[in-house]
């Protein structure tokens, strides 16, 4: 399992143990779903962090190797499906991010209803400078935390986002002090856990409502464009660019 998961004092840990960049595939964002379902149904647990081992909180999909470096279109295809169950979990989440969440990995954050980020945090919208359309329901969920205008910054210009900024424009809700960032995130969720259980998820159910069906559409939108981008000379180059850790050249097309 790449997945670790503990309860105690009504918060479960849901930890993704695929360091240090903890690349996702169905296989792992399966094991999230199932196990945040499965604590659904736990009188125990009341809240869930979600974390990382490692260096990073999440760097996206691995284009270098495994299931996307060998077919984009398929991997994606049974990525989303799996992703888009997140926006059924009735279970509030918390996602303590460490380092970077990158392109999928941002969008695996979002799904979260709070993120609780350090100084050192970076958030990173990198899809177009990958050459593609952005994807694992960005197109809903990251307007919806920062506003239209920022999120049109980020996806368009693919920037790093600080801690500092993530907090300013509401992307981070908590911001940590350096090496307390479990504790931070845990310390909310206790906050969470303390208030009526029926009445949280009530709250939270009516705040989220219609989000699971927009963001399924979403990424039926996102995979109809990234099929196309990925058959272009300029995502090519894009991927090929941040496997080799230098500037994209992009020509349009």
């Amino acid at each position: 399992m790449d997945l670790s998961v503990s309860v105690s004092d009504g918060v479960a840990l849901l930890e993704m143990r695929r360091p240090p960049a903890n690349h996702f595939d169905e296989t792992l964002i399966g094991q999230v779903v199932d196990a945040a379902m499965g604590l659904d149904d736990d009188p125990a647990c009341r809240v869930i962090v979600l974390a990382s081992e490692g260096r990073h909180f999440c760097a996206g999909a691995d284009f270098g190797d495994g299931d996307f470096a060998r077919d984009h279109v398929a991997a994606a295809e049974r990525l989303y499906r799996r992703a888009a169950e997140l926006f059924d979990v009735r279970t509030p989440m918390i996602a303590a991010v460490q380092g970077t969440a990158v392109g999928g990995g941002l969008g695996l954050a979002c799904a979260a209803d709070f993120r609780v980020a350090e100084a050192s945090t970076r958030f990173v919208a990198n899809f177009a400078r990958l050459g593609f359309h952005q994807g694992f329901g960005t197109s809903v969920t990251l307007p919806e935390i920062v506003g239209r205008q920022a999120a049109a910054d980020m996806l368009l210009t693919g920037r790093r986002i600080t801690g500092e900024e993530a907090l300013r424009i509401g992307l981070a809700d908590r911001l940590a002090e350096p090496g307390r960032l479990r504790e931070t995130a845990n310390a909310l969720a206790v906050e969470i856990a303390a208030s009526a259980p029926l009445a949280v998820r009530s709250i939270r159910a009516t705040l989220r409502a219609g989000l699971a069906s927009r963001v399924r559409a979403a990424l039926d939108h996102e995979l109809a464009e990234q099929k196309i981008h990925w058959a272009t000379a300029d995502s090519a180059e894009g991927i090929a660019a941040s496997l080799e850790r230098r500037p994209p050249v992009f020509r349009g097309r």
